[in-house]
């Protein structure tokens, strides 16, 4: 893995206007992105039309045109290619749902791969959006916390960096926030 401090260094001077910050910057996460992507594709079902690189590269399409951004580091960088897979998977999700009027063949996602705290339960990845959107008006910290776990694949220490709050306040909100889509989820 690369330096966190080259991807900050990278990420600061591409928001500042140097566009071959961006082209060194691309090769030095694509392997974090892909792994990214392949895992939350692993955890779908098996005809699955994205593929790890197809997700990959529609976000890297939509990141390219945050540089207005003032990026802060890498776990932040992570944390927002996090969120535009969660919004690609969850729209290709609705679309495929919109096609099929009214069929249940849904996007799955396996919570217990990433959070841990399901029994094998698989979940419908629109209600997990959904759940998640309400956690997040609720409480904007829990569905942070949240979407930078799951969908960004970052550890504790690295989501308190990026929310600028302890590892144990972290811990906290977490584990409050899986009760609170447990209940949420088990609904659905």
């Amino acid at each position: 893995m690369t330096s966190p401090q080259v991807v900050t260094r990278l990420l600061n001077d591409w928001s500042k206007g140097d566009q071959t910050a961006l082209d060194q910057l691309m090769p030095l996460v694509y392997a974090e992105l892909h792994r990214l992507a392949a895992s939350y594709l692993s955890r779908e079902r098996s005809d699955h039309t994205l593929q790890p690189t197809a997700l990959v590269n529609e976000a890297y399409l939509r990141l390219i045109d945050q540089n207005s951004l003032a990026w802060e580091n890498r776990a932040q960088f992570f944390g927002i290619a996090a969120q535009m897979m969660r919004r690609i998977l969850v729209n290709h999700a609705r679309d495929r749902h919109a096609e099929k009027r009214g069929g249940h063949d849904l996007l799955r996602v396996s919570l217990d791969d990433a959070i841990s705290f399901f029994e094998e339960r698989d979940v419908n990845l629109v209600a997990l959006d959904e759940a998640l959107t309400r956690l997040a008006e609720m409480d904007q910290r829990q569905g942070q916390i949240v979407e930078l776990r799951f969908f960004g694949g970052l550890t504790i220490e690295e989501v308190a960096a990026q929310l600028h709050t302890s590892p144990a306040t972290v811990k906290r909100e977490w584990a409050t926030a899986k009760l609170w889509l447990l209940r949420e989820l088990s609904r659905a």
